[in-house]
């Protein structure tokens, strides 16, 4: 910076001074700007770093929270009426079917008894094979045990069982152990002339009737009225004949 020629002395030493010293100050300043500008970035770089840091090493959030307190569910009181739904079906204890005695008079009772239990206790058979082996285990005698060892020779022979259903089991059950012909058998008892009552009840002699006259395939009234009185006991019939109707 050039001063006019006619400046004092004293005033060009002053701006003098005042020109250097505040060149001193800007170079000043720029230096300081420097550092400072210098020392930001440092911080920053280290800021970032410290970021880093706790992000890769902090806990979790679900870590770092206390567990929250859970308040047990509600307990609804105790009904006081028992409810129907709640109760577990009981099923009745079953007896068992008697041993088979072979006679084909009792066929058909043995063959209910066993119908009667599959049809209650479904559940303990898994199929057909084990009905009908658990129904050979009653034929222990006679006939019957005969008929059910020949049955498992069968399946000895040919690896396979004779008998696939239950079906075909009670098919051959009644040819083998039913009456031959129950239809002939109660109209040739029912037509005979020693069919009496004898030493039987009136109720165990109109069971037997009423069992003859469905195999006889029997349906007229008079008829069967007049085949049941005769049967009767004299004293018995004496008492019906003097009885009043109408």
């Amino acid at each position: 910076m050039s001063l006019p020629a006619d400046t004092p002395p004293a005033v060009a030493d002053a701006l003098g001074y005042l020109q250097h010293h505040l060149q001193e100050l800007t170079e000043h300043q720029n230096t300081s700007e420097h550092v400072i500008n210098n020392t930001l970035a440092d911080l920053t770089a280290q800021l970032q770093q410290l970021t880093q840091l706790m992000t890769s090493s902090a806990p979790t959030l679900t870590n770092a929270l206390p567990p929250i307190a859970t308040s047990p569910p509600p307990v609804n009181p105790p009904s006081l009426v028992p409810s129907a739904l709640t109760k577990q079906r009981t099923r009745p204890k079953l007896p068992s079917p008697p041993d088979f005695s072979s006679e084909r008079t009792s066929g058909q009772a043995f063959l209910n008894s066993c119908t009667l239990y599959l049809r209650l206790a479904p559940e303990q058979f898994s199929c057909n094979e084990e009905k009908i082996f658990w129904t050979l285990a009653f034929f222990k005698d006679g006939r019957a045990m005969r008929w059910s060892e020949n049955l498992f020779r069968q399946e000895a022979d040919t690896r396979v069982f004779p008998i696939q259903s239950w079906a075909d089991f009670e098919q051959q059950f009644r040819s083998q152990f039913f009456p031959v012909n129950a239809e002939a058998d109660a109209v040739n008892a029912l037509e005979d002339s020693v069919y009496y009552q004898g030493n039987w009840t009136v109720d165990d002699y109109l069971d037997s009737f009423l069992t003859l006259v469905s195999d006889a395939g029997y349906t007229d009234p008079r008829t069967l009225v007049v085949k049941f009185r005769r049967g009767l006991r004299t004293n018995i019939q004496s008492q019906i004949a003097t009885m009043p109707f109408g």
